[in-house]
């Protein structure tokens, strides 16, 4: 608890800034856009269903989709910016509907007495129609703001700081203590910022200028301290931090740590890390050089990364294939770990016993009454197209959840086989049974640690270093590592730390 209340504070000011810009940003477009609605009945209509429309995507799809389309012009694609503006977009509709309806709904008898004695549409708006409004348009603001705190916990994966940092890691590793620090801080500081907001909303109904100011001050006050981090780091000044990336899984999670320890002893310079990224998004941006290292597998890297939809059956071609890919983008293979961290179809082992099952193929008989449960990516993904057409397995439906949910799903019932990783320790403790991919339809998944531009580039020593890495990992060791954060308890840091004890 002592190490997550530590790192509270810069995650709290890194999600206050992003709440609060994009806050900003959708009052800035939502309250001009409202005014022009209120005017002009015919647009008002549209605007009210394009934003209606937005607000219907799942909030965590509009944030992965501000990644490509960041990068397609060549801005920014992970981190801050794609967080801000999915979130903006989210706060649009609630500021945009209470200003339309505000403006809308004054006494028709004020608006001619504001002519009568010849003011002109522009004093007419300030003076008398926003005046009479703003509570109502406050109203909407209270209700973005909470709406912004809340969907600005899932811009973890696309490599911002939040709170989420908390939830989405102590989902995976099963730190309970986490998810609580983090829900409860988001709860907290919503509940702030509407109570702040709630003052000028009273302000402006009761025409007490004190409330206002009130109000004003605590979202100053807000904002400044979300601002210190950003500037205590402008003003240490400096090269910028590496950053390793990591996606949403334990061992991804300790090898970022262990690749982090790594490069900061050999360059001397800070090392942070970006966890919870998807594997477009991490790549995305290791070849954009906003990470400079993260540890990826042949087989995803051929999928997903490639496109490549067949299955080699040779492990040193498909490593091979994936290395001179990667040259042509300006990416190095820095290190091979040493072990393999493969799909493996498993089951619980009693009922693998009991039902004779050893090898994937017996799953035939069975699959049309069970149920098989994958990570977010498995079921499109070209290796599942492959295990299903080798195998002849037509199971009766296909849920996918997130990963470190998959084992407790086995226990309780609600799926009957998983995909799940054989370096992953909860295989174990979990007493599944991998079942044997006779005929090679999973293709081979080799850790590689991958080294962006900067790291080529700027920093030999660096890669240097990471080459040290190669041969360090086997399978024995990974599972290891893994089951002392999932079963033991032990932060990812402290694993990796351990572990990086033991290097020359």
């Amino acid at each position: 608890m002592n190490e997550l209340l530590a790192a509270l504070p810069k995650y709290l000011a890194a999600h206050l800034q992003l709440s609060l810009a994009a806050l900003a940003g959708g009052v800035i477009v939502s309250v001009p856009l409202g005014v022009l609605a209120s005017r002009r009945p015919r647009a008002a209509r549209p605007l009210l269903a394009v934003a209606s429309a937005l607000q219907t995507v799942p909030s965590l799809a509009l944030l992965a989709f501000m990644v490509p389309a960041l990068a397609a012009v060549g801005a920014p694609s992970i981190g801050w910016l794609p967080a801000v503006l999915g979130l903006f977009v989210y706060s649009l509709l609630p500021i945009l509907h209470n200003t339309t309806v505000g403006l809308s709904s004054i006494d028709p008898a004020i608006l001619e007495a504001a002519d009568g004695v010849g003011m002109d549409a522009g004093e007419r708006l300030r003076r008398v129609e926003l005046p009479l409004a703003l509570p109502v348009i406050i109203a909407g603001i209270r209700t973005a703001a909470v709406w912004t705190v809340g969907t600005a916990t899932l811009a973890t994966p696309v490599g911002a700081k939040s709170l989420g940092h908390f939830i989405f890691g102590g989902l995976q590793t099963r730190n309970y203590a986490a998810i609580l620090v983090g829900c409860a801080a988001a709860a907290a500081l919503a509940l702030l910022l509407d109570g702040l907001v709630h003052l000028l909303e009273l302000g402006a109904r009761r025409r007490r200028r004190g409330l206002v100011v009130a109000g004003m001050v605590g979202l100053l006050g807000l904002a400044i301290a979300a601002s210190i981090p950003t500037l205590q780091q402008a003003a240490r000044g400096g090269p910028r931090p590496l950053v390793v990336g990591a996606k949403p899984f334990t061992e991804q999670y300790v090898l970022s740590r262990i690749v982090a320890g790594v490069l900061e002893r050999a360059t001397g310079l800070p090392a942070t890390t970006l966890d919870s990224l998807g594997s477009t998004v991490v790549f995305d941006g290791l070849r954009s050089g906003e990470i400079d290292a993260y540890v990826d597998y042949v087989g995803t890297l051929r999928a997903v990364i490639l496109g490549r939809t067949d299955v080699p059956r040779d492990r040193a071609t498909a490593t091979r294939e994936v290395r001179e890919a990667l040259a042509r983008e300006g990416i190095a293979v820095a290190a091979e770990l040493g072990f393999e961290n493969t799909y493996v179809v498993a089951l619980p082992r009693a009922q693998a016993e009991a039902l004779g099952l050893a090898q994937i193929g017996d799953l035939a008989r069975h699959a049309p009454g069970w149920t098989v449960g994958g990570d977010y990516e498995l079921f499109h993904r070209p290796e599942w197209q492959s295990v299903v057409a080798t195998y002849g397995l037509r199971f009766a439906s296909e849920r996918s959840m997130d990963p470190s949910l998959l084992y407790e799903a086995t226990r309780s019932g609600e799926v009957q086989v998983i995909l799940g990783y054989s370096t992953d320790g909860r295989l174990d403790a979990y007493e599944l049974v991998p079942l044997v991919d006779d005929r090679a339809a999973l293709p081979p998944y080799d850790a590689l640690v991958l080294a962006g531009p900067r790291l080529v580039h700027e920093y030999p020593a660096a890669l240097q270093a990471l080459q040290g890495l190669a041969g360090c990992i086997d399978a024995a060791q990974m599972r290891r590592l893994n089951e002392a954060v999932d079963s033991d308890g032990l932060s990812p840091a402290a694993v990796a730390e351990s572990f990086l004890k033991g290097l020359p």
